[in-house]
């Protein structure tokens, strides 16, 4: 099968990575990693499809399916695996995902709406007034940067003031979610759906916050780990049942035919999973961790969601994955690009690097030279960051603890200057 990914972050490497075992694999407008495994090909996506004419076109990031790629691909015929417009919604509102969980009987957090800073505030301090602490949530799609949990009512107010009075994040802020903040255990539940039937991908647990012990901003994430001892097939089976399967019927019942993944963001709390976000797309970095996880048959998997058939299942052959994220100094904030990276060619056969923020040297900046490096297939070796999230350091174990001590002896010999790295991933199960 001839399969077109659309996108060009670590998530996307990791599925090329993956699906170029078994499949041949283009990516628009790719990276440096996915390079090694795909021909990437610099252009207009919907362009790209329609000269490729792939088999199966594959729409990684958020932003595209929010601006309706996988309704203009299906009007010129492709077979598309990804939501149209109208069910990424839930990644392009808050308001409306929150609307809909509450409507479907999704457990939830209680939540209320604003668009204008007074409004919120006043939410934000009746809840706090109770005893009960929030979260202030951008409605738009934010880069995973648009959730603020907040301890006190002062730092209620800061998020409210940055997102709907200080615009920090733009048009993604001007409506606000303000629902009680959950505490648990977290985990992400990653289903591949075809109208109302799906699949479930092996769980995955993600860390958010930039810093170790969860604290610091929230960010795109800084790694994850699979599988999660605290989350059993049951527990499984009750977030399927309660979370992605009502929500399923209720965008059936809107009129919304789904075919792609719904990620379900997953708070268990004494015992009892509910439903904190959904998200359109493969998460990141838990795709990183997940397909390192997974035996063939993904592309078959995503074909048939795409095409509307029975769903096959895809075996779980690895025990366990750890993905540590390294970023740039200053992430999720302002941070530098074009610095020069060096990773060693002889890392541990367990361990992959996934390209996340990384550009060509050779073509995107005068870089100095740099010693034993990972060339790619076409006989380059250096490069440099371009992105908050640089690379992914992903590795395989018999268990969590042996993938992470792998994960991080790889991450530690990897170079570039202002690495950041939380040293907690996967510490605490």
């Amino acid at each position: 099968m001839r399969i077109l990914i659309i996108g060009g972050g670590g998530r996307e490497h990791a599925l090329a990575w993956k699906l170029a075992r078994e499949h041949t694999v283009y990516a628009c407008p790719g990276n440096p990693g996915i390079a090694q495994v795909a021909e990437c090909i610099v252009g207009d996506p919907l362009s790209t499809a329609i000269q490729v004419r792939p088999d199966l076109v594959v729409i990684g990031p958020e932003n595209p399916l929010i601006e309706g790629l996988a309704d203009r691909m299906r009007v010129e015929g492709l077979t598309v695996f990804g939501p149209g417009a109208d069910g990424a919604q839930h990644e392009a509102s808050k308001a409306f995902s929150k609307t809909l969980m509450q409507e479907a009987g999704v457990p939830t957090a209680p939540f209320s709406i604003h668009t204008d800073a007074a409004s919120a505030r006043m939410a934000a301090k009746a809840r706090f007034d109770a005893g009960q602490s929030v979260a202030v949530k951008a409605s738009g799609a934010a880069l995973g940067k648009g959730v603020v949990v907040c301890d006190t009512y002062e730092e209620a107010d800061d998020a409210i003031a940055m997102m709907l009075e200080d615009r920090d994040l733009g048009e993604a802020g001007d409506t606000v979610v303000i629902e009680d903040r959950l505490r648990g255990r977290e985990f992400s539940l990653l289903s591949v759906v075809s109208g109302t039937e799906f699949v479930s991908l092996p769980v995955a647990q993600d860390y958010k916050r930039a810093l170790d012990g969860d604290r610091g901003p929230n960010t795109g994430g800084m790694g994850t780990y699979s599988p999660v001892a605290k989350v059993d097939d049951d527990l499984v089976r009750k977030a399927e049942d309660r979370i992605v399967r009502p929500m399923l019927v209720a965008m059936k019942d809107h009129g919304i035919d789904y075919h792609g993944v719904l990620f379900s963001g997953v708070m268990v709390v004494d015992g009892e999973p509910m439903c904190l976000e959904y998200n359109v797309r493969f998460g990141d970095p838990e795709t990183q961790t997940v397909m390192r996880r997974l035996g063939p048959g993904l592309g078959e998997l995503l074909y048939a969601a795409a095409k509307g058939q029975p769903l096959p299942t895809v075996s779980v052959d690895v025990p366990s994955a750890v993905t540590v994220v390294l970023a740039s100094s200053g992430y999720p904030g302002g941070y530098a690009k074009g610095v020069p990276i060096s990773i060693p060619v002889d890392l541990d056969e367990s361990v992959v690097v996934f390209h996340a923020g990384t550009a060509d040297a050779l073509r995107e900046s005068p870089a100095p030279e740099i010693s034993n490096l990972r060339t790619n297939h076409r006989g380059e070796g250096e490069f440099v960051s371009a992105g908050g999230r640089v690379l992914g350091v992903s590795a395989t174990g018999a268990t969590v603890a042996e993938a992470r001590a792998r994960a991080y002896a790889a991450a530690d010999r990897i170079a570039f200057e202002g690495k950041m790295l939380r040293r907690d991933i996967a510490a605490e199960q």
